[in-house]
């Protein structure tokens, strides 16, 4: 299940994160949000102990989304090592997400088509 973090705990949550980490940028009120949450669930639910997976509403931590320029959601950033790696806005398909998430996770491109 994916976590949450927020404008106090992003830093020990996701920047210090020795796995790779992906992090929804969210809010209750946005209809492609709502469609982008199953898919960040299945995803968490698929990699236990291969990545972190969070959640942050942008309206309730408005510092990260700003520090971020998150201007447009849903957004999923995935991090490694403290850097963000690779940045998606709008929704995409599960494999989208997975493959990046795989390929950080493993060092080895197990595509799912």
């Amino acid at each position: 299940m994916a976590q949450v973090t927020s404008d106090a705990t992003f830093e020990k949550d996701v920047l210090s994160a020795q796995l790779p980490v992906l992090v929804d940028f969210w809010a209750p009120w946005c209809g492609p949000c709502q469609m982008v949450g199953p898919i960040i669930e299945r995803i968490s639910e698929k990699m236990p102990g291969k990545v972190h997976v969070y959640k942050l509403n942008v309206d309730e931590n408005p510092e990260i989304a700003g520090r971020f320029g998150i201007t447009g959601i849903p957004t999923v950033i995935i991090f490694q090592n403290g850097k963000v790696e690779k940045q998606f806005v709008g929704v995409q398909p599960e494999h989208v997400y997975f493959n990046a998430l795989e390929k950080r996770a493993t060092g080895v491109n197990n595509a799912i088509v």
